[in-house]
């Protein structure tokens, strides 16, 4: 069986603990335990959960792949907030997908969704994306409520964040990794580019920026 992996991550933001790596490894994972054979894969990033599935470059990349090659049919995703967090895109992507027979896998639920659904399992997902939308709204409340009380102080809450912020604590074990095979910090800032490691504003990270990742010092800010 062949498949399509789809990875999202959300606007410079590591609240979701969206990590482009660990989203490849769940699916890579569930497709080596499964004897799927991962064929094609794509990410979009800086993505919200809310944006519609027509409007994401690599996931209609996936699908114009899938409609094109008729042995295609299966989309992996780690979780089913990667495809989308919005119940309504949700549901209406679900359906698009289905019009070609293409089947959307979150690997850890892989139940979640299904071309066939019967009326409970239309009900069960419906109220675990309505529960994952409130979760989400909720997270954000109480996030905006912190912001407000530490300004109340006249303490400054937000600004750049730093690249383990953005990222994760594992960005400098990545820098490492690519240095056995890239001698310079300029070739390893342009593959983690490559990767999705990038500055703020898209630019890759300067030289010093990967001198500090190398001496495991992740908490340097990203212009």
């Amino acid at each position: 069986m062949k498949a399509c992996m789809y990875t999202r991550t959300s606007s410079a933001s590591n609240v979701e603990g969206d990590s482009k790596e660990r989203q490849q490894l769940s699916i890579i994972n569930y497709a080596e335990r499964e004897g799927i054979q991962i064929v094609a894969q794509a990410s979009d990033d800086a993505v919200k959960g809310g944006d519609p599935i027509g409007s994401r470059t690599g996931l209609s990349r996936l699908i114009d792949y899938c409609i094109t090659n008729e042995d295609v049919q299966l989309i992996l995703v780690e979780r089913a907030d990667r495809f989308s967090r919005d119940q309504v895109v949700q549901e209406m992507g679900y359906m698009e997908l289905a019009k070609y027979q293409i089947e959307i896998i979150p690997v850890d639920a892989p139940g979640y969704f299904t071309l066939d659904p019967t009326p409970s399992q239309t009900m069960i997902r419906q109220i675990l994306g309505a529960v994952a939308q409130f979760e989400k709204d909720s997270l954000v409340l109480k996030l905006r409520g912190a912001r407000e009380r530490i300004r109340a102080t006249g303490k400054k809450c937000e600004g750049r964040k730093s690249i383990s912020e953005r990222y994760g604590k594992n960005v400098p074990q990545i820098a490492r990794a690519l240095k056995v095979n890239l001698k310079s910090n300029g070739a390893i800032a342009k593959r983690m580019a490559e990767l999705g490691y990038t500055q703020e504003s898209g630019a890759i990270l300067h030289r010093e920026q990967i001198r500090r990742l190398l001496n495991g010092k992740s908490t340097i800010t990203a212009s």
